[in-house]
This record gives C-alpha cells, sequence and structure tokens, in this order.
C-alpha cells in the first residue's frame, strides 16, 4: 500500500501542506515500513493547473490513499474516480496522519460519494493559523512574478537591442518560427511574461512567425521544468512530450501567422 501526503517539507517530520495542489511536496508513504519518498510538488508554483499536476503526480505513483489539509471539489473527483481515497481537514506532521491512517482512525472510503474527511468536527485554532501561513507564503512566492511583470518591459528595452534582434530573426518565416520555438522552450516562468515580450518583439519588428511559436512554445514546453516531471511522469513520457509539444509550437505558428498577415494587411 502506498500513501501520498501533501507536505511542506521533504521528510516524515515535515508539517503538511494546506493545499493538496500547491503543496511544495508530495511524499510517497508506506504505512508499513514508513519507508518514503520525497517529491517536489509540480503543481507546488500556484499558477493555474497546479491542482491537476498534483493529481497526475499522485496517479503516476499509483497511490491508494491521499492525505491533505484541504482539496478542491474537483481534485478529489479526479482523485477518487482514478480509485483513490481523499482525507482532508488534516493537521500534524506527515508521520503523525499515516500512522492516524494505519490505526484506522478515519472514516472509510464510500464509493461514489467523492467526500472524505477526517473524523473530527469544527476548525481548529492552529489549521486557520497554518492556513493563514500557507496563504501568505504563496502570496510572497508571487510578488517576485508580480514584480518582474512591471520590471520586464524596461530590461527587455534597456539589454535588447534592435540590431540583436535582427541578427537573430531574419524575417525568413521558417527560421523565424524555429528560433521563437528554440527561445520559448528554454525560457521559463508565468505564461504572462511571454505575452509581454512577445508584444515588445512585435513592436521591434520580429514576425508574426517567431512570436506566435515563442508564445506556444512557452505554454507547452519546458526544458526547465523537465526534471520535476521526469520524477511525476516517467522519462519516457517527459521526453516524448516536450518533443511532440515543440513540433505543434512550430505546426500551429505557421498557419497562425499566415492567417493573422492575411487579415491585418
Amino acid at each position: 500500500m502506498k500513501i501520498a501526503v501533501a507536505s511542506d517539507g521533504p521528510d516524515l517530520n515535515a508539517q503538511l501542506g494546506y493545499k493538496f495542489g500547491t503543496s511544495a511536496y508530495m511524499i510517497m508513504v508506506d504505512p508499513e515500513t514508513f519507508k518514503f519518498e520525497a517529491i517536489p510538488n509540480p503543481g507546488a508554483s500556484a499558477h493555474r493547473g497546479s491542482g491537476m499536476q498534483a493529481v497526475v503526480l499522485a496517479i503516476s505513483k499509483e497511490v491508494d490513499a491521499v492525505l491533505t489539509s484541504y482539496a478542491s471539489p474537483t481534485i478529489k473527483r479526479h482523485l477518487s474516480d482514478a480509485g483513490i481515497i481523499v482525507i482532508t481537514g488534516l493537521t500534524g506532521t506527515v508521520q503523525q496522519v499515516v500512522e492516524r491512517y494505519k490505526q484506522g482512525e478515519f472514516e472509510r472510503y464510500k464509493p461514489g460519494a467523492h467526500r472524505f474527511t477526517a473524523m473530527h468536527d469544527g476548525i481548529s485554532a492552529s489549521t486557520i493559523l497554518h492556513a493563514l501561513q500557507n496563504t501568505a507564503r504563496q502570496f510572497a512566492n508571487l510578488l517576485p512574478v508580480l514584480i518582474g511583470v512591471v520590471l520586464l518591459i524596461g530590461l527587455f528595452n534597456t539589454f535588447i537591442s534592435e540590431e540583436a534582434l535582427d541578427s537573430i530573426f531574419s524575417g525568413a518565416a521558417g527560421l523565424d518560427t524555429l528560433w521563437g520555438a528554440c527561445f520559448g522552450s528554454i525560457l521559463a516562468g508565468n505564461p504572462i511574461n511571454s505575452y509581454i515580450i512577445g508584444g515588445e518583439l512585435m513592436d521591434l519588428g520580429v514576425s508574426m512567425f517567431a512570436v506566435t511559436s515563442l508564445i506556444v512554445a512557452w505554454v507547452t514546453v519546458g526544458l526547465v521544468q523537465m526534471p520535476a516531471e521526469i520524477a511525476a511522469l516517467g522519462k519516457k513520457f517527459a521526453l516524448v512530450r516536450n518533443a511532440v509539444c515543440f513540433v505543434f509550437a512550430i505546426l500551429v505558428a505557421i498557419p497562425t501567422a499566415i492567417i493573422f498577415n492575411k487579415f491585418a494587411a
């Protein structure tokens, strides 16, 4: 048997993360031996769709149950549809909740209910405090992104000259599309940044082919995040998915740019 516990740290003494989708780690524990594997949660960025990344991780690891403080109804439904028991409303350390699960303190799985809770009433002060701490931590994690978006345009205009762009993007549709997809695959960050960079590139005369492929590759290909994806989904899947998305970024960009240029003319 294997249990996935959403936690703030990489060991059994770590506190449970407040939200399943955005906790820092997923700890896979064997409740009989307490052998565990700590995996960085690919959804910890708190970006859109982060919860589903955590769901995919849990399913790919073939866990039998998920223990967490909170999980949204959508996450519960996807996990329970995969045959995974979901128990929410928990506090304490990873080891403590696994021991409680092992001792049978929690309600049994009810098929089709999509609702699983710990056997206690009310919300404790420690739960509220933990929730506030996690909210503050997530805001602190997002703050650099917000500041980065504000500063990105100024930095881009300061350090990227039209001459440098002309030497990379020649205006040839095929080559510009390829270069755009390459840069989009390497760069990392919030997808909003790709729109800002794309707008600046267009203002500097870079073709729609390059801008479109850059944006598509940015949001679908993730070379920087590949280690986490390999850990969650396996090396073969991660490599194939990124390769296919890179190719499709090019295939999508070319007709999109042609249509746009036609209507913009």
